[in-house]
C-alpha cells in the first residue's frame, strides 16, 4: 500500500526519497547543512526536483561542497564550472557558492559552527506545524525574513525569504509535513 505523503511529492523516485528520509529532519552537521543551503541557492528561480537530480553533479563539481576548498576558488575554476554539464551553470550563482563558502567560514569562526548560529533562532528546537493542507504553508514566515535579513548583512548572496523559508524547511528547522502525510509528527 502506498503511503500518505505531503501533496508537493510527485511520483519521482528520487522526490520520494528526498521527503522520506530527509525533508524536514534536524541537520546539526557544518557540512550538510552548507550543501543544503546551497543547493537551496542554485534551486532559486527553478523547481527543486532540477536541482535534486543534479545533487551528485554538484557535489562533484564542488568537491564535495568542501568548505575550504570551494573558498579558494579562483576564475580558472568558475569557467570550468560553467562548463560542467552535470550542474546548472549560471555564473552568478556558482560566484554565489565560492561567496557563501567565505561567509560560512565567517561564521564558523565566530559562533564556532553554522549549526550553533543557524539554530540559536529556535532555541535549538524544531518548529512543528500542524497544516492540514499544502495550500496552508506559507511560503515565507517572519523567522525567514529576519534570518534572510541576518544572511544578506553578513555576506550571503542569492538568500531571499522565500528561498531561506525553503532552507528551514528542508534542514528541520520548520517541520512543514502536512496532516495527511505519514511523517507528520503533530504538536
Amino acid at each position: 500500500m502506498e503511503k500518505n505523503r505531503c501533496a508537493w511529492v510527485t511520483e519521482d523516485k528520487i522526490y520520494k526519497d528526498y521527503h522520506d528520509m530527509e525533508w524536514g529532519n534536524p541537520i546539526h552537521n557544518d557540512q550538510q547543512l552548507f550543501e543544503t543551503l546551497m543547493l537551496e541557492c542554485m534551486q532559486t528561480g527553478l523547481s527543486w526536483l532540477i536541482v535534486l537530480k543534479k545533487r551528485e553533479g554538484y557535489r562533484s563539481a564542488f568537491d564535495n561542497f568542501d568548505i575550504n576548498k570551494i573558498s579558494r576558488y579562483d576564475n580558472y575554476k568558475v569557467d570550468c564550472l560553467m562548463e560542467d554539464k552535470g550542474i546548472i551553470r549560471h555564473r552568478m550563482k556558482i560566484l554565489a557558492i565560492i561567496n557563501n563558502a567565505n561567509v560560512f567560514k565567517k561564521i564558523q569562526d565566530i559562533y564556532g559552527s553554522f549549526d550553533k548560529f543557524l539554530w540559536a533562532y529556535v532555541d535549538y528546537k524544531p518548529i512543528i506545524n500542524s497544516w492540514d493542507t499544502i495550500c496552508q504553508i506559507p511560503t515565507t514566515t517572519d523567522l525567514s525574513k529576519q534570518i534572510s535579513k541576518d544572511l544578506k548583512k553578513l555576506g550571503f548572496k542569492f538568500l531571499g525569504d522565500i528561498t531561506v523559508y525553503s532552507y528551514l524547511q528542508a534542514v528541520g528547522i520548520v517541520n512543514d509535513h502536512t496532516k495527511e502525510c505519514f511523517l507528520y509528527k503533530g504538536k
